[in-house]
């Protein structure tokens, strides 16, 4: 199947349905590796949304209050609330008072939630390199260096 002058498919039916096959492609890419990532963490308990959350909280090696949460992950207050509330059902995360705001919690990780994430990164680490395994060194630098050019774009300056 050939493209078109504008890039869309001639012939090709596209998933996402926006005007340039390039990017439903982008957008396919990133479904399908999210769905296949998602995959290998279930058999843990774990999920893309979870891990992100732990390795926030993992990162910043402090206690965070939900709506750092919120921003460093880029996401809306609810679905960060979502998020938490179902690691800490779980014993991953724990909300403890802050200390100069009565009103406020902090977030911060258990030692379960500590061996959680390390086993959900290991999982990820995994899968994501199996996803990838078809590309050459050189093609993913070539890769990044296309993506880079397509984030530059369109990033606010």
């Amino acid at each position: 199947m050939g493209t078109d002058e504008a890039g869309r498919g001639t012939g090709q039916r596209q998933r996402h349905g926006s005007s340039d096959v390039l990017v439903d492609e982008l957008f396919d890419t990133t479904v399908d590796l999210r769905v296949f990532v998602e995959a290998r963490l279930r058999p843990l308990g774990a999920s893309v949304a979870r891990l992100r959350a732990l390795r926030m909280l993992a990162r910043e090696g402090v206690p965070l209050r939900m709506r750092d949460l919120s921003e460093l992950l880029g996401v809306a207050a609810r679905t960060t609330t979502a998020v938490v509330d179902g690691l800490e059902r779980d014993g991953l995360v724990a909300r403890v008072r802050h200390p100069d705001d009565r009103r406020s919690f902090l977030l911060t990780l258990t030692e379960a939630g500590r061996l959680h994430h390390d086993q959900a990164e290991a999982a990820d680490a995994k899968a994501l390199a199996d996803a990838t395994s078809g590309l050459t060194p050189a093609e993913r630098d070539q890769l990044r260096a296309l993506l880079a050019r397509i984030r530059s774009t369109v990033r606010p300056t």
